[in-house]
């Protein structure tokens, strides 16, 4: 199938275009039609008419933003009318709600001049929080937004201006860190002067650049005083007319900025430039040089393009879905300058920071690390949110145009992190009482030598969690870590066979496994397995906890762990608990990874382990005993019968503990099942822990829930071992690491208070 018709068939296959209004609350009875509609639609009408500020409470207007084209600058293809331009915008508003979670209808206008287009915004504006403009052409793009800024009192921002400006000027910021430049200093040439290349400059201006040090040229040469042909916008960059070229203003300038057409320069042209040029050549399906000519001409360059195929891409997504979350959650009047600097500086400091391994996988990449090919974030970095949006959420109250300002910008930054890891809302608690420990945690890493591991265990010390004990040959970790990019600061490092601890631990192993088949001697050989040594210096009291298994099966950590560790008082069979995160819900499932097929007794355990489980992330936890039977339905089945006794062994063991059962899985889920159809159960709201007959429904559960329900797992957490040991899932990712490493040491935290 040819790209053409690819992109056909993605953009009328099932329902046409790309987008649908859903619901957000419920519409099932008349009682609920009651409420939406007549009569009870009536009271919030009332409430915003005597006070026009509620309609943000009451309506969604406070995240609906308004995509407005009139489609004469549509992409690279010009001006093809409002209805050729609508696939682009409901692509615009695609970006808008997966990036940062704001809700957009597009609209298209059949209005060919500014005053038609401001008239029609104005007419509209009631309905949104924010105007994003899109693809008008200049100069009347320019007019249209001057005029809706000081007409209207929500933000309105045309990205094909600003965005551009804010990417590119991050990427410039980080060019000139890497080359020792001074914004002041920079001797800049542009080629374009367009809506997007005289934001950029602008832009420039207001960060440092200085506005004499600009060149520029549109397509009747460079922009000068004694021309009359120019708008205001781009006759605040007319020069004196010194009739130099293009090539000749090249000559010794530090950076170009090509907002143009393709193939406009050429080596020669760029070879007279300054040591280590900025070459940032953003036409788009076609830069001005071609990088690989670029490359060649100039290899000390460092260069950025609108393409995704290279590296440096300036792409628009990483500034107006942020810009405008940042500005609707302080319900900011306009965007200023103050707002689009500061997400500009935040795009460039995240650029600096450690990749995450989401971000890698998305790109198909091993490493990405600052530097000449990585200038700016990619553009699927989920972090981008949590960096820009506080940053525009503060230059707004600084700049005084946000109406209901974010008093803690530390608890706004941790709502933005649930939007783009569920986890982290789940974790925080967690996070909290680690960092609040009077003593950190030390924690065992077996997987020392591991990037990824290493990369988690920076986190782990910049969160202030714990403190990292890599376990392993310190020249090998200090050679990972290098390579990795990670600073050993606030870790330690453990040798294992080279430690002063080696002779000691061997004969505690020796002692302990002595009646188990172990000599001295194999002892000695078990421990130089790093899982082995770290789970004997948890037993030793070296370290409070262990987290190991990265790249290795499960029970290669977990067994050592069981024989060194053993089981809690009155514990018999560890098992394994995955918290499963929905977008409305959390619930935990035991037991996935360790049990085969448990007998009522070890049903009940793993009730009560993943009962303990969710108790420790604050959940009050309702049990639900799964089966293909609803309350007798099969009673004489023997795995009905196996349920029932492990229940009534959990209620005697725990008699406060909600649990109830058999019963079958959309019981345990749907309150309202449940109560109407099995009205004498003992719970009393939808279960949010879950116990399968046996591991192969559990494991096949939750991996299914994640591959087709989008859910997030956080797991395996281990419970029931003698100390705190957890198990890194294959595949599992830094956050992973981190999130698990987390509730290791919060059990560990629990251990120490209990034990004291």
């Amino acid at each position: 199938m040819s790209e053409r018709d690819n992109a056909l068939s993605y953009h009328s296959g099932d329902r046409p275009g790309k987008l649908q209004v859903v619901p957000t609350k419920p519409l099932s009875t008349q009682r609920d039609l009651s409420l939406a509609y007549s009569p009870g639609v009536a009271w919030p009408c009332r409430a915003i008419h005597d006070d026009p500020e509620l309609v943000y409470s009451y309506t969604a207007k406070g995240n609906l933003v308004a995509v407005v084209t009139n489609g004469t600058a549509v992409l690279g293809l010009g001006d093809i009318g409002p209805e050729a331009g609508k696939p682009v915008m409901e692509g615009k508003a695609n970006l808008f709600k997966k990036f940062a979670d704001i809700d957009v209808f597009d609209i298209e206008l059949n209005a060919r001049t500014a005053d038609e287009m401001v008239a029609a915004v104005k007419a509209i504006a009631p309905t949104f929080g924010g105007i994003n403009l899109e693809d008008i052409k200049a100069p009347e793009c320019f007019e249209v937004e001057r005029r809706l800024q000081e007409e209207l009192d929500i933000p309105v921002f045309h990205d094909d201006q600003h965005g551009t400006a804010i990417i590119s000027a991050a990427a410039l910021i980080n060019a000139c860190e890497l080359t020792g430049r001074e914004l002041s200093d920079l001797r800049i040439v542009f080629t374009g002067a367009g809506a997007a290349a005289l934001a950029c400059a602008e832009l420039y201006v207001t960060l440092g650049v200085k506005r004499d040090n600009i060149r520029m040229f549109d397509a009747e040469g460079l922009v000068h005083r004694d021309r009359d042909d120019l708008f205001p916008s781009k006759a605040a960059f007319a020069i004196d007319n010194d009739g130099k070229s293009i090539q000749e203003s090249l000559d010794g300038a530090d950076a170009f900025i090509g907002l143009s057409v393709g193939n406009l320069l050429t080596a020669d042209m760029i070879r007279g430039m300054a040591p280590s040029p900025i070459i940032f050549a953003m036409a788009n399906p076609d830069p001005e040089i071609p990088f690989e000519v670029a490359r060649e001409a100039r290899p000390d360059c460092i260069m950025a393009t609108g393409r995704s195929d290279f590296p440096n891409q300036v792409n628009n997504v990483l500034g107006f879905p942020f810009v405008f979350r940042g500005a609707l959650d302080t319900r900011a009047r306009k965007i200023t300058a103050e707002m689009k600097a500061a997400a500009t500086r935040a795009l460039a400091a995240l650029a600096r920071q450690d990749v995450p391994d989401r971000v890698l996988r998305a790109y198909g990449l091993s490493h990405l690390q600052f530097g000449r090919d990585y200038i700016i974030p990619k553009p699927f970095d989920p972090r981008v949110l949590t960096w820009v949006a506080p940053a525009v959420a503060k230059a707004a109250e600084d700049s005084g145009v946000a109406r209901t300002p974010i008093r803690d910008l530390d608890a706004y930054r941790e709502q933005l992190h649930e939007f783009v890891e569920r986890a982290r809302g789940l974790m925080q608690p967690l996070i909290q009482r680690a960092r609040n420990a009077a003593t950190p945690v030390r924690v065992a890493l077996p997987d020392g030598t591991d990037p990824q591991v290493l990369r988690a265990a920076q986190v782990l010390v910049e969160e202030r969690i714990c403190i990292p004990v890599l376990l392993g040959p310190e020249y090998r970790i200090a050679a990972k870590a290098e390579q990795a990019g990670v600073s050993l600061d606030g870790m330690q490092i453990e040798p294992c066979e080279g430690s002063e601890h080696f002779d000691r631990l061997a004969r505690e192993l020796f002692e302990l496994r002595a009646r188990k088949g172990f000599t001295y001697s194999s002892a000695r050989v078990k421990l130089r397995d790093r899982t082995w040594f770290g789970a004997m210096m948890v037993r030793d009291g070296l370290v409070e906890a262990m987290v190991g298994g990265v790249h290795r099966p499960y029970h290669q950590t977990l067994s050592p762990a069981l024989k060194v560790l053993g089981t809690k008082p009155g514990v018999q069979r560890v098992s394994g608990v995955y918290a499963m995160l929905f977008k409305d819900r959390k619930i935990f499932f035991g037991d996935c990874t360790v049990n085969v097929d448990p007998d009522a007794a070890g049903l009940a355990e793993i009730a009560l382990n993943a009962a303990r489980v969710a108790e420790s992330f604050g959940v009050t936890p309702r049990v639900a005993m799964l089966s293909f039977s609803d309350f007798g339905e099969h009673h004489r089945a023997p795995a009905v019968a196996l349920v029932r006794e492990a229940i009534a062994r959990v209620r005697e063991a725990w008699p406060e503990l909600e649990i109830d059962g058999e019963m079958q899985a959309d019981t345990a889920v749907d309150f309202r099942k449940l109560t109407s159809d099995f009205p004498f159960s003992h719970l009393t709201g939808p279960a949010n822990v879950l116990v399968f007959p046996d591991l192969q429904s559990g494991n096949i559960a939750y991996k299914l829930l994640v591959h087709l329900a989008a859910a997030e797992a956080l797991g395996p957490l281990l419970a029931g071992l003698g100390a705190p040991a957890s198990v890194i899932p294959v595949g599992a990712d830094v956050a992973d690491i981190v999130n698990i490493t987390t509730w290791t040491v919060v059990q560990a935290l629990e251990r120490r208070r209990t034990s004291d």
